[in-house]
C-alpha cells in the first residue's frame, strides 16, 4: 500500500475520480517529436495511473481518451489514435489480471467493427472483478450522452412505460451511460486548461476540480496524491450550510 504520509488515517479517497487526459500533443511538440509519440506516451502513463489508483482503493474512475469533437484532427493522427487504441484494447486482459473492471462509455458504434468487438471481449473478460471500475470514455460528449438520455427518455414516454411528471433526475440519471455509478467526486484535469470540454457536464455538478500545468505523459502518482490531498481540504456542502 502507498504512503499516504503522517495523516494517511484520516485521508479521505475520493470514491469516483474522473481524469481529462490532456497534454500529449504539446507534450511531443516540446521535445521535437511526433504527435503520436505523445500520445503513446498518454497511454503509459494511463495505465500507471489506474494501476495505482487500484492499488490505494479507489472504486470508481473515468478516464477521457476520445472526444466526439476529436474526429475533427487531422485523419493521420485519429488512425494513430485508433491503432493505439487497438494495441490497448489487446493488452486490457492485464487488467483483469489486477481485478479492474473495465467498461467503454460513449457512442461505440461509429468506430470499426474489429475494435467494437474487441471492447465486447475485454469488458466480457473483466466483468467479474471486484476491484476498481475504470470508464474508459470513447467517442464521447457530455452533450451527446444527454441527448441520448432524453431520446431513450421521449421514447418510454411515446411506448406509455413512462409519464412525462415521473422524469427526474434520477429517470435522466439511469440513462446515462454512467447509470448505477456514483457521480464523480474528483475531476483532474492537467496542462494548464481550465475548462469541462463537454465531459460529464451532468455528472459533474457537485464535483470538486483540480487543475495542473502538468502535461498528461509527465503526470506520476504523487500528483494523483497531490490532487487527492487538495480534494481532502475541500468542505463539500451540496447546497447546504
Amino acid at each position: 500500500m502507498p504512503n499516504f504520509g503522517k495523516n494517511e488515517e484520516k485521508l479521505r479517497l475520493p470514491r469516483h475520480i474522473a481524469i481529462i487526459m490532456d497534454g500529449n500533443g504539446r507534450w511531443a511538440k516540446r521535445r521535437f517529436l511526433p504527435r503520436s509519440a505523445g500520445h503513446r506516451a498518454g497511454a503509459k502513463t494511463f495505465q500507471d495511473i489506474a494501476h495505482y489508483a487500484n492499488q490505494i482503493g479507489v472504486k470508481y474512475m473515468t478516464v477521457y481518451a476520445f472526444s466526439t469533437e476529436n474526429w475533427k484532427r487531422p485523419k493521420e493522427e485519429i488512425d494513430n489514435l485508433m491503432n493505439l487504441m487497438r494495441d490497448y484494447l489487446k493488452d486490457a486482459k492485464n487488467f483483469k489480471e489486477e481485478n479492474i473492471q473495465v467498461q467503454f462509455i460513449g457512442d461505440l458504434s461509429v468506430l470499426p467493427e474489429d475494435m467494437q468487438e474487441l471492447i465486447r471481449e475485454d469488458e466480457e473478460l473483466s466483468a467479474s472483478a471486484t476491484g476498481m471500475h475504470l470508464n474508459i470514455a470513447v467517442n464521447y460528449g457530455g452533450r451527446d450522452e444527454i441527448v441520448r438520455a432524453v431520446r431513450r427518455l421521449a421514447a418510454k414516454v411515446e411506448a406509455g412505460e413512462l409519464q412525462p411528471a415521473d422524469i427526474d433526475e434520477q429517470a435522466v440519471s439511469r440513462e446515462l451511460y454512467t447509470a448505477g455509478q456514483p457521480d464523480p467526486d474528483l475531476i483532474i484535469r492537467p496542462s494548464g486548461e481550465y475548462r469541462l470540454s463537454n465531459y460529464l457536464i451532468w455528472q459533474a455538478a457537485y464535483a470538486e476540480f483540480w487543475f495542473s500545468d502538468i502535461l498528461w505523459p509527465d503526470f506520476k502518482p504523487k500528483h494523483l496524491m497531490q490532487a487527492i490531498e487538495a480534494y481532502n481540504g475541500r468542505s463539500r456542502r451540496f447546497g447546504g450550510v
